[in-house]
């Protein structure tokens, strides 16, 4: 099986819009939740250049959906240079790549398409619990008293890494997640 060594995926000139119903606060994060929310899925929405540098032989495919190849290209020892070709297409609808190579795919992803209701959500959930009051900056626990009232309140250090299992975001993107 071939193998992706290198993808470069450029930024999109824009994120999807933001998801109606959320407040101002998750709207100025509006960039940051939409990378979090593509670091962990293999779909884009909104179209970006990208390449891949990929090893043979074998089957490879694109990693990111949806994802259009404009050129393919194998580097040349004799050439010193990266030369265009044409791989057959494989059995199970990528590509096949008959030599070691490495072959240069340059194409885009993001297919621009209605974002569906369940990546809106995970979208909003994730917001909500990015924008949530953290309590005292860098405490693991807090104790706040006031008269007969006593609260105790304590959060893993890793409280912000695993926001999107967290906030129920990463279950609702699990059907695009990178396998």
């Amino acid at each position: 099986m071939a193998c992706a060594i290198k993808q470069t995926e450029s930024a999109p000139a824009s994120y999807p819009a933001t998801p109606s119903g959320v407040s101002s606060a998750v709207t100025d994060l509006a960039t940051t939740i939409w990378q979090r929310i593509e670091a962990y899925v293999a779909y884009r929405w909104t179209s970006r250049a990208v390449v891949w540098v990929v090893e043979g032989p074998g089957e490879w495919h694109p990693p990111l959906s949806p994802a259009t190849i404009s050129t393919v290209e194998v580097w040349s020892c004799g050439a010193n240079d990266w030369e265009d070709c044409t791989p057959p297409a494989s059995p199970l609808g990528g590509y096949w790549l008959p030599a070691s190579g490495p072959f240069r795919f340059t194409g885009t992803v993001g297919a621009g398409a209605t974002v569906p209701d369940n990546v809106k959500e995970a979208f909003k959930r994730l917001g909500a619990y990015m924008v949530a009051k953290p309590g005292t900056p860098g405490a693991r626990s807090e104790r706040i008293s006031a008269g007969s009232i006593d609260i105790q309140r304590s959060r893993s250090e890793s409280w912000m890494a695993s926001a999107l299992q967290n906030s129920g975001a990463a279950d609702l993107l699990r059907t695009y997640r990178k396998v």
